[in-house]
C-alpha cells in the first residue's frame, strides 16, 4: 500500500519540523515536501501532487487562502487541510470557499491532527470544534463587508498575488522578478485591480488587504 503523501506549508520553520516529526510518527505517512511561503506551495502542490496539504492562513508572498484556491486548481486529487491560529469567521469561510476541507487551530493540533488528516485523506472533513458552528449553522452571518468580498472576488489570480505583495512592500521590479513578467506588466495589473477594488494609493491598497486579511 502506497504512504500518504503529505505537503507543509508554514512560513515558521520550527512549526514544520513539530508537524513533521507527529506525521511521520506514522509508518504509513510521508511529508514529501515544505513551503515556506504561499507560492512554494502551490508549485509543490502541482509537481509532487500529494494526498493532502497542510496549509496555514498567513503566509509570504501568497497567503493561504490563495493558495488553496490555486492547490485545489491545479490538483484536485489534493485535500486541503488549514492549520492556523486564526479562528475568525472571515478566514474559515473564505478557507472553505477556496476549497479546503478541513479546518484546525493550531492549539488543537497535538490532539487532533492525526484525526484531522485522516478524515481529510479520506474525502471526509474535520473541523476544529471552535470553528465548526461558523460551518454548521446555515443562519451563520456573511461577512459585514460584502461588497468588498464580492470585488476581491473579481480580481484575477494574478491580480490578487500582486495585490498581496503591493501590500507586503515590495516595489514593482521586486514584484516583476518574483513573478517572472516585466515591471510594466506589474503596473498594468496594479492598475486594474486599484480600478477594481476602488483605492487610489499605495496606503489604501495596504490598509484594504489588512481589512480583507489578504496580510496579517
Amino acid at each position: 500500500m502506497a504512504p500518504l503523501r503529505i505537503l507543509l506549508a508554514d512560513d515558521h520553520t520550527v512549526v514544520r519540523q513539530g508537524l513533521r516529526k507527529v506525521l511521520e510518527e506514522r509508518l504509513d505517512w510521508e511529508v514529501v515536501a515544505e513551503a515556506g511561503n504561499g507560492r512554494d506551495a502551490v508549485r509543490q502542490a502541482d509537481e509532487l501532487k500529494p494526498d493532502v496539504a497542510i496549509v496555514d492562513v498567513a503566509m509570504p508572498l501568497m497567503n493561504g487562502i490563495e493558495a488553496t484556491r490555486q492547490i485545489v486548481k491545479r490538483s484536485p486529487s489534493t485535500r486541503v487541510l488549514v492549520l492556523t491560529m486564526y479562528s475568525d469567521e472571515a478566514y474559515v469561510n473564505q478557507m472553505i470557499k477556496a476549497g479546503a476541507t478541513g479546518y484546525l487551530l493550531k492549539d488543537s493540533a497535538d490532539v487532533d491532527l492525526i484525526q484531522a488528516v485522516s478524515a481529510v485523506s479520506q474525502g471526509n472533513s474535520f473541523f476544529s470544534p471552535a470553528v465548526a458552528r461558523f460551518v454548521l449553522d446555515e443562519d451563520a452571518p456573511q461577512l459585514a463587508d460584502k461588497g468588498n468580498i464580492d470585488r476581491y472576488e473579481s480580481l484575477s489570480a494574478r491580480e490578487r498575488e500582486i495585490l498581496q505583495l503591493i501590500a507586503e512592500g515590495k516595489a514593482n521590479k521586486e514584484i516583476a522578478a518574483l513573478l517572472s513578467i516585466s515591471p510594466s506588466t506589474v503596473e498594468t495589473h496594479r492598475a486594474r485591480l486599484m480600478e477594481k477594488l476602488d483605492l487610489h494609493s499605495a496606503a489604501e491598497i495596504v490598509l484594504y488587504a489588512v481589512r480583507r486579511g489578504v496580510i496579517r
